[in-house]
């Protein structure tokens, strides 16, 4: 692509550069110039104008911004994600339900490397989404690149994205307590806040002494497709009441602790093959916590890792509660 000041005589064709004031009205910059459009630019006395000229294997903006949307996503309705309309050299890509977003990250880092005026923008591996939500932008930054980079963009960035829709549809919260008086009601709430956001249903409160086999016989109860469990005192051991009672019901614990501040006491597990969250005490607030990034993936049928706990510390230190119990600085 040629980019430049062009003679009136030889812009039929080109893509003008900029905005252009007539007589009556404006040309847009992006447009294609027809020859009708070069006798009002020749009426208005802009000759030359400043435009982009294409060459031999150059692929237009939208054309190209589509190719490669279809490319990232070559099965929309499969991947749970809408391709936007192409205008402007972008395409927006758009969540079509709740769930959290994969991305292969490796595919994405090659395609931006192949060409500048190549791009795309995602979301955060593993972000949640709502319906309707973004999830990617591709933008091509000239007027046109050249075919055999946005081929080779296409080929890098093959299937790199999807939504992982919401697997559970119903949610138990367990919590312990040490105070006969305790409601319950703010992490009932809160709880059923963050659920609401991923579509999945919250069952009625449930509040059991903090002892290992009146925990476990709740858990063992629950029909649920996954189970939350927030306890009154922390969890600060692998043995502690909340992991003993989940393996006395039958569950496994597959990990405990996270470096994620605040969410540092979580664990989970499973029972049957459904997901057991133990939530940190932080999760009483609204606020964003590291159980969340893990409760987010595991809701939508993602395995959680160990490897993957340890490699959330970086970016990990998050908002400090005011509410918690003991501050970072305290």
């Amino acid at each position: 692509m040629k980019f430049g000041p062009v003679p009136l005589d030889d812009a039929e064709g080109a893509v003008l550069a900029h905005s252009v004031a007539l007589g009556k009205g404006r040309l847009r910059k992006g447009r294609v110039l027809l020859p009708e459009d070069i006798a009002q630019l020749r009426a208005a006395g802009h000759d030359p104008v400043t435009a982009a000229q294409l060459e031999p294997g150059d692929v237009l903006e939208d054309r190209a911004a589509e190719h490669l949307a279809r490319a990232l996503v070559p099965d929309p309705d499969r991947a749970g994600l809408r391709l936007g309309k192409a205008a402007t050299g972008r395409v927006n890509i758009y969540a079509t339900a709740p769930g959290v977003v994969e991305v292969i990250a490796d595919r994405i880092h090659a395609l931006n490397a192949l060409h500048p005026m190549i791009t795309v923008a995602t979301v955060p591996e593993w972000q949640r989404i709502e319906a309707r939500g973004m999830v990617a932008t591709v933008k091509i930054i000239s007027y046109a690149v050249p075919e055999a980079a946005l081929e080779a963009a296409c080929l890098a960035g093959q299937s790199a994205l999807r939504l992982r829709q919401t697997q559970c549809k119903i949610a138990q919260l367990i919590q312990t307590s040490t105070d006969p008086d305790e409601t319950g009601d703010k992490g009932q709430a809160v709880t059923k806040a963050r659920l609401d956001r991923l579509g999945v249903t919250l069952g009625s409160k449930h509040i059991v002494a903090h002892e290992t086999e009146s925990l476990a016989q709740a858990i063992r109860q629950t029909e649920a497709d996954a189970i939350l469990i927030l306890t009154g005192s922390a969890t600060s051991d692998l043995h502690d009441v909340a992991p003993e009672a989940l393996r006395a019901a039958g569950g496994r614990v597959l990990h405990f602790g996270m470096p994620v501040d605040p969410g540092n006491l979580l664990f989970f597990g499973d029972l049957n093959g459904r997901p057991v969250i133990g939530l940190p005490g932080c999760a009483r607030s609204p606020a964003l916590n590291g159980a969340d990034w893990v409760m987010e993936r595991l809701l939508c049928g993602v395995a959680v890792r160990p490897g993957d706990i340890a490699a959330m510390g970086v970016g990990g230190l998050l908002k400090e509660i005011p509410q918690r119990g003991r501050l970072r600085e305290a």
